[in-house]
């Protein structure tokens, strides 16, 4: 029986650019990217980021305008989901607890928190919902992965959710398995990389943003008394040491450069120590992967490669290099964000999967 018709308006706030996509069910009507150039930022500069709401809906709303689609089009609005409270995995409801968590930005600012305003914003004008799916705060480790070492500090989730998801659901698809059945490793490597540990269709463990693999611009794991030191010595602020680990870490400290583009052209100009940065990349990732291979007990159904990375054979062909004796390994390149928010969203209307609210599911998280 085919399914109803249904369009989704899909939005993906970034920090210098808003992404959004209208779908007909599964297929894309029109995707467009806007761009901020530094002066329309300039007036946010050192404000609370929910402040550039009216400026990015006015701009999609134009945009929407002269595609010839209304407001009365659509079924739903999904926006990317922000830093929210610890929840597990689902398609969310935006109400008032969702966006006063927002407004609190008690976890940061970043430009994520303004999907489900901006969402909601035009989905009330619509007159239907709207709705964040699989936010970067999704947290369904089991208990001993939040021991860090140190009873003053406990490891936190934060991962790159929404793909690492609608990779592995659409894997299980494709092998016509359920996704609570597998036990996978999904790699996501774009400007950071999140390796994480699937089992029963939850995320068991991963890596965050403050530990694991370096990346373009991220420093991942650090020796901590060489770290204490530094942060100690008087030449750096607390936040430009933020800025050393998450923004200017990774290839962006070795090389000074975040485009694997260009580290890969140095490499085949025969720049040594862009191969030796590259290569210790891969050799942080496939150290990762094998840690989550421990996680699930060595019992490893799948591995999947996703995120823009891989889009590039010899990052592909290096790591697989490593990691083909644990299990299979298969190719997602990309993050395609858009399609996942329309599919979540799209879950819920076919009733396959409740929607869920903040309020009711946050509290609970732990295991």
């Amino acid at each position: 029986m085919p399914h109803a018709e249904y369009r989704i308006l899909a939005i993906n706030p970034g920090s210098t650019s808003t992404k959004f996509a209208v779908y007909l069910n599964e297929k894309p009507e029109l995707v467009k990217v806007l761009r901020h150039s530094d002066e329309e930022l300039a007036k946010f500069k050192g404000r609370p980021i929910l402040e550039q709401k009216e400026f990015r809906t006015e701009l999609i709303e134009a945009e929407l305008r002269a595609a010839g689609f209304r407001k009365a089009d659509f079924h739903a609005v999904v926006g990317r989901g922000g830093l929210l409270p610890p929840l597990t995995s689902g398609t969310y409801l935006v109400d008032d607890t969702m966006l006063e968590e927002l407004r609190l930005a008690k976890r940061g600012e970043h430009a994520s928190n303004l999907g489900a305003v901006v969402a909601l914003s035009i989905a009330t004008h619509a007159g239907v919902e709207a709705y964040v799916v699989d936010p970067v705060s999704v947290d369904e480790w089991q208990a001993a992965a939040r021991i860090s070492g140190s009873a003053l500090i406990e490891r936190s989730c934060l991962l790159h959710a929404l793909n690492t998801k609608a990779v592995a659901k659409r894997y299980a698809r494709e092998k016509a398995r359920l996704y609570e059945s597998l036990r996978m490793i999904v790699v996501h490597m774009g400007s950071g990389i999140s390796v994480s540990a699937h089992e029963n269709g939850r995320i068991i463990d991963n890596n965050t943003g403050e530990d694991g693999p370096f990346a373009a611009d991220r420093s991942g794991s650090l020796p901590v008394q060489q770290l204490i030191k530094l942060c100690f010595s008087g030449k750096y602020t607390q936040k430009e040491m933020d800025k050393q680990v998450f923004g200017e870490g990774g290839f962006s400290s070795y090389l000074g450069t975040k485009d694997l583009m260009e580290v890969e052209k140095r490499i085949d100009a025969g720049d040594k120590k862009a191969a030796g940065v590259f290569e210790a990349m891969i050799y942080q990732v496939a150290k990762q992967i094998g840690a989550m291979a421990s996680v699930l007990h060595g019992k490893v159904d799948a591995i999947l490669l996703t995120g823009g990375m891989v889009h590039s054979p010899r990052v592909v062909t290096h790591l697989k290099s490593y990691i083909e004796w644990i299990s299979p390994v298969e190719l997602y390149p990309g993050e395609d964000e858009l399609q996942a928010l329309a599919e979540g969203v799209l879950r819920v209307l076919r009733h396959e999967e409740q929607p869920k609210r903040l309020q009711s599911m946050a509290a609970g998280v732990h295991v």
